[in-house]
């Protein structure tokens, strides 16, 4: 049988913690960002989970 390619996206975008969990950018952080509040980007910095809704699709593109 051939192997099972990762999505590259993905691949990209997601990290695994020590745990199991994972790891995640938030969106609206890349450009526009005159217009948004200071402390709003600066919250938008920090890295959050993926939710437990999302992550069966997460987990099937990272092939976990």
């Amino acid at each position: 049988m051939p192997k099972v390619k990762t999505k590259s996206g993905a691949k990209k975008r997601f990290k695994l913690t020590g745990t199991g969990k994972v790891k995640r950018k938030h969106a609206f952080k890349s450009h526009i960002l005159t217009k948004k509040s200071t402390k709003r980007k600066r919250a938008l910095t920090h890295a959050g989970l993926v939710s437990s809704a999302d992550m069966n699709r997460v987990a099937q593109m990272l092939n976990l």
